[in-house]
C-alpha cells in the first residue's frame, strides 16, 4: 500500500505549511518535487498565558525529520523574529543548509553562535539576482520592501510549474534605503506564468495602500526638537528604518544615544557592521556616561513597545532600571502600535509612565504618525496578485479572517473560487499536471521550547502548571516505620498557593485527622506497607474534605518515607 502511495506521489509538486497559516508567528512552508523538499522560513512565537512556563513556540518538525535525506535546504525571506527564531532549535533536531540575504545571514550567525552552532552550519548569502538550483528546484529571487531590510520573495521553477512565495511584504515607492521594490521583475515574473502564488494576509482586512516609511520619520523628527529633556523611543528592534529615524533625529538634535535591551543592543551591532544603519562616530553612549549628561542631551532607544514584563520600557516605567531614570518633563515615544493581546500590558506602561510625569505619546500609529505598518494593505495585495496572474492561490500568515479577506480580493482580481485554498498547518495541495487537489494532511503543530528542552514538555506537564497556578499545591508528609508501619512523625503540612497554614489552623487539624484516620484503617486492614494505596487513599480523602470546605482543588502530593 505504501509503495502504491509512493508512486502515486512521483512527479507531484506538494505545497503546505508548517506554522504561519491560521495563526501570526512561527512561519515555516515547505515546497516539495518528489525528492526535493525545500523550506521557506522558520520562525518563532512567543507564548500567551495558556502556556505557563513556556518560553518559546517553534513549528513541529516531524515530517522533515522523517524526510531529512530530501530536505535540501532552509530559504528565509527576512530577519524577523517569527521568520529566524526556530532555527538554533531546529538545527539542534537536524542539520540542514541555509540561504539567505546579507542582514538575514548577520541576524542568524548570532543566534548560531549564541547556541554553538555557527560552525557546523552551511550559511550562503543570496541577494535578489541569485540563481540557485536544489534537486529538481531551481530558485531565483525578487526585492521587496517591509519593516526591516533585505527582504526577499522566492520563486521556484519546478517541473509541474512555478510557484512564488511573497515573503512578508508592501509596495513602499519612497523608500528610506531606497532599495525600491522589484515591480518590473514581478511582472516578468507574471508574464511567464505563475502555477501558484503563496502571498502574506496580515493587512488584508485594511483598505488602500501602507502609508510609506518616510513619514514616520518626519514625525519623529518633530517629536524630537519639541521635547524639552531626555527622549525615550520604543520600537521593535528589526526595525532598522526605524532605528535609523531615532539615529536621524538624534544628530539634529544634538543628543547622544544610549541604547537599552539586549536585542536592540545585537540588532544595530549587526546592521550597523553590515552597513543598514548609519551612526555617527561617538554618538553612541554607555549608561555610565548617559547619567552625568545634561537631560536635554540624551535620547534612549529600547525594547518593550508591547508591553513585555522584562523588556527595558517596562522596568524604566516601574522605576526598576538602575542608572537610568525617566523623569518629570521627558518625553517617551511608542514608535509601535500595540500588537492584539497586547493592549492591556501596554496601557499598564502608559499609565505607568505618566505618574512618572512623562510625555507620552502612544497609541495607534495612524493617529500618532510614530508608525507604519510594514505589511501589504488591501490594494498592494491585490496589486501582486495582477502582477503574478497566478492560477491557483494558497492565502499564508495570517489568522483565518484574513485568510478569508485575502481571499475574496484574490477573486475580485479574477482568480477562480475553486482555485483558492485557505488551509491549516499540515494541509497539502498537491499539484499533478497542472490540477491542484487538497487531499491528504502531514503531521504539523507546535513544538514547545521551555528552557534547554525542546518539545519535552507535553500536554500533562501543561496541565498540572495550570493547576498548580490556579489552586496551589498542598504537600502531606508523613514517616512510618519500615517494619510496621507506624506512624513515627507528622503529618506535617506544606501549602504553596493554597492557604496561609498559620491562619487557617482548624483546617489543618482537620487534615491531620484525615490523614492518621486512612493511616490507622490500613493498618487494621494489613495493607499498611503499601504506601501507594496510602497516598491514594490520603488524595482522596484529603481532597474530598477540602473541596467541601473550600471550593478549592489544590494539587495534593502525599510524600511517604520509612525509617
Amino acid at each position: 500500500m505504501q509503495a502504491a502511495n509512493k508512486e502515486n506521489m512521483k512527479n507531484t509538486l506538494s505545497i503546505f505549511a508548517l506554522g504561519g497559516v491560521h495563526e501570526i508567528g512561527k512561519n515555516m512552508y515547505v515546497i516539495q518535487y518528489d525528492e526535493d523538499i525545500v523550506v521557506i522560513d522558520c520562525g518563532s512565537k512567543f507564548p500567551d498565558e495558556s502556556l505557563p512556563g513556556i518560553d518559546l513556540i517553534v513549528p513541529d518538525i516531524t515530517y522533515l525529520k522523517e524526510n531529512k535525506d530530501k530536505v535540501r535546504a532552509i530559504i528565509f525571506t527576512h530577519g524577523h523574529e517569527d521568520h529566524i527564531g526556530g532555527i538554533p532549535y531546529i538545527l539542534k533536531q537536524m542539520n540542514i543548509p541555509i540561504y539567505g540575504s546579507q542582514l538575514t545571514l548577520g541576524l542568524i550567525k548570532r543566534k548560531l553562535k549564541e547556541n554553538n552552532l555557527l560552525r557546523d552550519t552551511e550559511l550562503h548569502e543570496i541577494n535578489s539576482d541569485s540563481v540557485i538550483e536544489l534537486g529538481t528546484l531551481k530558485l531565483d529571487f525578487f526585492k521587496t520592501n517591509h519593516s526591516i531590510p533585505d527582504c526577499l520573495g522566492v520563486v521556484f521553477h519546478t517541473p509541474e510549474g512555478t510557484v512564488v512565495h511573497t515573503g512578508d511584504f508592501k509596495f513602499d515607492l519612497t523608500p528610506v534605503n531606497k532599495e525600491y521594490p522589484d515591480i518590473h521583475k514581478m511582472a516578468s515574473i507574471g508574464a511567464n506564468g505563475v502555477l501558484a502564488l503563496l502571498s502574506e494576509s496580515t493587512n488584508s482586512e485594511r483598505p488602500g495602500f501602507t502609508p510609506s516609511e518616510r513619514l514616520v520619520g518626519e514625525h519623529i523628527a518633530d517629536a524630537f526638537k519639541k521635547a524639552e529633556h531626555k527622549v525615550f523611543v520604543s520600537t521593535f528592534a528589526s526595525n532598522v528604518h526605524r532605528l535609523q529615524h531615532v539615529i536621524d533625529a538624534a544628530q539634529q538634535t544634538n543628543r547622544k544615544l544610549l541604547l537599552l535591551g539586549r536585542s536592540m543592543v545585537n540588532v544595530v551591532s549587526v546592521a550597523e557592521e553590515l552597513g543598514h544603519l548609519n551612526i555617527p562616530e561617538g554618538m553612541l553612549v554607555e549608561v555610565k556616561e548617559a547619567s552625568e549628561m545634561p537631560r536635554d542631551r540624551i535620547a534612549v532607544l529600547c525594547t518593550g513597545s508591547q508591553g513585555e514584563p522584562m523588556a527595558a520600557l517596562s522596568r524604566l516605567a516601574s522605576s526598576s532600571y538602575r542608572q537610568v531614570e525617566i523623569q518629570s518633563g521627558d518625553t517617551v515615544i511608542f514608535a509601535a502600535s500595540p500588537i492584539p493581546g497586547n493592549e492591556r500590558n501596554v496601557s499598564q506602561i502608559v499609565d505607568n509612565l505618566y505618574l512618572l510625569g512623562a510625555n507620552v505619546i502612544y497609541g495607534s500609529g495612524t493617529v500618532t504618525g510614530m508608525h507604519v505598518s510594514g505589511h501589504a494593505s488591501q490594494e498592494e495585495l491585490k496589486l501582486m496578485l495582477t502582477l503574478m496572474k497566478p492560477k491557483y492561490f494558497i492565502p499564508i500568515h495570517g489568522e483565518y479572517r484574513m485568510l478569508f479577506q485575502h481571499r475574496l480580493l484574490a477573486e475580485a482580481v479574477g482568480v477562480e473560487r475553486d482555485n483558492i485554498f485557505i488551509v491549516n498547518n499540515g494541509d497539502v495541495v498537491d499539484f499533478k499536471d497542472q490540477a491542484a487537489v487538497q487531499s491528504r494532511k502531514i503531521p504539523a503543530g507546535n513544538t514547545l521550547v521551555d528552557g534547554w528542552g525542546i518539545g519535552d514538555v507535553g500536554n500533562a506537564v501543561l496541565r498540572d502548571r495550570k493547576h498548580l497556578a490556579e489552586d496551589g499545591i498542598l504537600v502531606v508528609v508523613v514517616t512510618l516505620s519500615k517494619e510496621e508501619g507506624n506512624l513515627l512523625s507528622g503529618p506535617d503540612m506544606i501549602s504553596r498557593g493554597f492557604i496561609y497554614v498559620r491562619e487557617s489552623e482548624v483546617l489543618m487539624e482537620k487534615i491531620n485527622d484525615l490523614v492518621i484516620q486512612e493511616i490507622k484503617e490500613l493498618q487494621s486492614s494489613g495493607n499498611f506497607i503499601k504506601w501507594t494505596i496510602l497516598k491514594h487513599k490520603i488524595k482522596e480523602s484529603v481532597g474530598k474534605y477540602i473541596y467541601t470546605q473550600t471550593k478549592r482543588r489544590p494539587m495534593i502530593l502525599p510524600i511517604v518515607i520509612e525509617v
